[in-house]
């Protein structure tokens, strides 16, 4: 019996009653952890468990909850939770040492695990040498020496006055605005082809021509904003897809502080780079005058941001896509990072393209995955059922997304976007998310609000919160 199967006999409130239509087997995560926290909670010595992720800069956020009592058959369980539990924190918050107190039977197994060697070596390479260069550490500590939450929050975005330049890297193009007292008053695209340049000086120019582009709309240039994929720690480039092609030397010699040495091209005047998903998820809160705001963009991957109830952004990574929400055995494994059941699995157009086989669809081998997209949606206009089947099935999918995230985030409104969500299949999409929330988790669809931008949005509102990050001194 695996672990699925037992967690699904030791509990009888755990019913998936709504199930993706092209994929029976899903295992929610977030139905799976909270199955377990209800087996827990209903035995006399549960265990209150204590997960700090410290990061360099000795920011820490601290993550609490209960375990079934250690020992026994229940460890193989209470493994599976904390390993998937502590996964989903790195991704989120991120972090370089992680502390756990009040399991220390538990922390040896996490940290073979997250080895060089083990099962997580990707995250440990991940989160050790390329995010926060520092190898990444788990230990056990007591209650009494667990860090003290302090995590940060900044206050970058909402600041419009003077002339500004936002601009956002893609992996296609280059999005450049000028803006003068919070109107948008040039805004162009480039196309370009970053991803496999090896030559560090293609990048560099091009994100400067760009920046001259927007200038040449504007009497002087008082600060300069912008978004890309990616990690960015103080402005520096941590992981990048946009600088893929390019050496480790050459990364380091001109990549990792590009945007510094930018800015003294441009005068230093204030200078602010943060993730796209960040600045989605600002926009967003900006146009809709409301804060505690999650962006979720399905494209390509699955990009995530996050505003505070409070308005402002954190140094929380949010890279949601690496993140799992499928805790079935044999879930789809995620061609990069090589983990299962991880979000770009189900909420991107990799879901679109796994689905497509199992719709009954035909599309040419090798395909891309943009390709496969725009067959899957010129079917769904044409009001093919294998389409919406696709699209229902997503829709499911990010129901118990919405309902997992929400364990982790305060949330009132989910505004989705990203190329899976246009077209008439975008709606089935929100509508089966509906239902999914509606039926099984009826407090937080009261809570929670799907919104999509307006036309006004699309064109220009990430231009305007990117340019809108750094204040004027």
């Amino acid at each position: 019996m695996d672990i699925n199967e037992q967690l699904l006999c030791m509990t009888s409130n755990i019913n998936i009653r709504i199930k993706p239509l092209l994929d029976q087997d899903f295992v929610p995560a977030v139905l799976w952890n909270q199955a377990y926290l209800q087996e827990a909670g209903e035995t006399t010595n549960a265990t209150e468990v204590a997960i700090a992720l410290r990061r360099p800069d000795q920011t820490c956020t601290v993550f609490r909850t209960k375990v079934l009592p250690l020992g026994g058959s229940n460890d193989k369980l209470t493994l599976r939770y904390l390993e998937r539990v502590l996964k989903f924190l790195l991704w989120q918050r991120g972090g370089s040492e992680i502390l756990v107190a009040g399991c220390d039977a538990m922390v040896g197994e996490l940290e073979k695990i997250y080895s060089p060697h083990g099962a997580r070596a990707f995250d440990h390479n991940f989160f050790g040498e390329k995010v926060y260069r520092s190898a990444l550490k788990i230990t056990a500590c007591s209650v009494e020496d667990l860090p003290i939450e302090n995590e940060t929050s900044m206050p970058l975005g909402r600041h419009l006055d003077g002339c500004r330049i936002g601009f956002d890297l893609g992996g296609s193009d280059r999005k450049c605005a000028a803006v003068i007292d919070g109107e948008v008053v040039f805004s162009e695209e480039v196309e370009w082809n970053p991803y496999f340049e090896q030559d560090s000086s293609y990048h560099i120019e091009g994100i400067n021509d760009t920046l001259k582009r927007a200038a040449e709309h504007l009497p002087r240039i008082d600060a300069i904003g912008g978004s890309s994929a990616g990690v960015y720690v103080n402005n520096e480039v941590r992981v990048a897809s946009l600088f893929r092609g390019v050496c480790p030397v050459d990364f380091e010699s001109n990549v990792r502080r590009v945007f510094f040495d930018l800015q003294k091209r441009w005068s230093g005047v204030p200078f602010e780079v943060v993730n796209d998903g960040e600045v989605t998820a600002l926009a967003g809160s900006m146009s809709m005058n409301e804060n505690a705001v999650l962006g979720l963009a399905m494209g390509t991957s699955e990009a995530v941001g996050y505003v505070t109830p409070e308005g402002n952004i954190t140094p929380m990574l949010n890279e949601l896509a690496f993140a799992p929400l499928d805790y079935r055995d044999d879930a789809p494994v995620d061609e990069w990072s090589g983990d299962a059941g991880v979000g770009a699995q189900y909420l991107s157009q990799q879901a679109v393209a796994r689905l497509v086989p199992v719709a009954g669809i035909e599309l040419p081998t090798g395909m891309p995955f943009p390709e496969q997209l725009v067959e899957v949606q010129k079917l769904m206009a044409a009001g093919d059922q294998r389409a919406a089947d696709i699209y229902s099935t997503i829709g499911t999918y990010l129901g118990y997304a919405i309902a997992h995230y929400a364990s982790f985030y305060t949330i009132r409104k989910v505004l989705l976007l990203g190329r899976v969500t246009s077209g008439q299949g975008g709606n089935i999409i929100i509508e089966q998310a509906q239902k999914v929330l509606d039926d099984i988790f009826p407090a937080l669809a009261k809570q929670i609000e799907m919104v999509t931008p307006n036309e006004q949005d699309k064109r220009h509102g990430q231009a305007v919160a990117a340019a809108s990050l750094p204040m004027i001194s």
